[in-house]
């Protein structure tokens, strides 16, 4: 598994194509998708919000996402980091950015490169360009 993470609009996307190989054709959107497609899909961008959608359909994303590290261990996730900032007053967006930063932290540990992408820049975290 590879993960991909960064603020909003830094080019994670085009980092992760250039990285890891593949076109945004082949990616599946986590605000649209059928849940179920991400046990199969070569890359998931937007997973916070899959996270966000799977919360306001009551289930667990925790749940969720250790299956697809299980099932789907050649993913490449992307992801935006929303933990930063002003802790929101809503216990309900607490609680979303809480479950994506577990969530974040199973992924990256069933990773073998984690990249942090800043201002376009790929930084390895974890693994790197040269490993498999």
């Amino acid at each position: 598994m590879k993960f991909v993470v960064g603020g909003a609009y830094q080019g994670k996307t085009a980092a992760a194509c250039e990285l890891f190989g593949f076109d945004e054709s082949e990616i599946v959107n986590g605000s649209v998708c059928v849940f179920e497609e991400a046990f199969t899909a070569k890359c998931i961008n937007s997973y916070h919000r899959l996270i966000e959608r799977l919360i306001a359909e009551g289930a667990s994303p925790l749940d969720f996402t250790k299956k697809l590290c299980a099932e789907n261990g050649n993913a490449v996730i992307i992801m935006d980091e929303i933990g930063c900032g002003i802790v929101p007053v809503e216990k309900s967006e607490r609680r979303r950015r809480e479950e994506t930063g577990r969530c974040g932290c199973m992924i990256s540990s069933a990773s073998d490169t984690v990249v942090r992408v800043i201002c376009g820049i790929p930084v390895f975290l974890k693994g790197g360009r040269n490993e498999d």
